[in-house]
């Protein structure tokens, strides 16, 4: 595969201490304002497809510039693997620590130390708020694996903060 060119790493590649706690300090206020905006839905959840729909933007976005310059992919699971490698590096800082695919459209991306979990205290007040933390990531891989041609679905797993799981089903069409 070939490299990323300079202008990739300047708009994604080269976060310093105060880029990462700008992102951060973002995606906790636009949590905050669309969960502030959203009512009550059955059974007491939040409705947090709004974060889904906007991570989806933004992941659809910025995987087109992060592929503009490399050659096509061959397979489904080259490009996971992309999103598992420089999708994420130049999102997270790091790569995904795991992936697991049974080779029938089903894969599991894990992070044992999710960037926007890691602030988090592991007990189980905040496990039950972290959804509303994941929902604008799993927007993010599946808009960007829709602009790679894979429709899908994708929901997160978390047992013990800050590590999750994201699973990925495409959808055959």
């Amino acid at each position: 595969m070939k490299q990323q060119s300079n202008e990739t790493k300047f708009f994604f590649g080269s976060f310093g201490e105060a880029d990462e706690c700008l992102f951060d300090y973002l995606h906790a206020e636009v949590v905050n304002y669309v969960i502030g905006q959203n009512s009550i839905v059955k059974d007491g959840d939040e409705d947090i497809s709004k974060l889904e729909w906007m991570g989806f933007a933004v992941g659809y976005r910025v995987i087109e510039r992060l592929t503009r310059e490399w050659v096509r992919f061959k397979d489904e699971l080259d490009m996971i693997k992309f999103i598992c490698t420089d999708f994420w590096s130049s999102l997270y800082q790091k790569q995904i620590d795991n992936l697991k695919t049974n080779h029938h459209g089903t894969y599991v991306l894990q992070d044992n130390a999710f960037r926007l979990l890691s602030n988090i205290s592991g007990n189980e007040q905040y496990l039950k708020e972290s959804p509303r933390l994941l929902a604008f990531t799993c927007g993010l891989l599946r808009g960007s694996l829709a602009n790679l041609g894979i429709v899908s679905v994708v929901k997160a797993e978390i047992s013990c903060l800050p590590s999750c799981k994201f699973h990925v089903e495409v959808q055959r069409v």
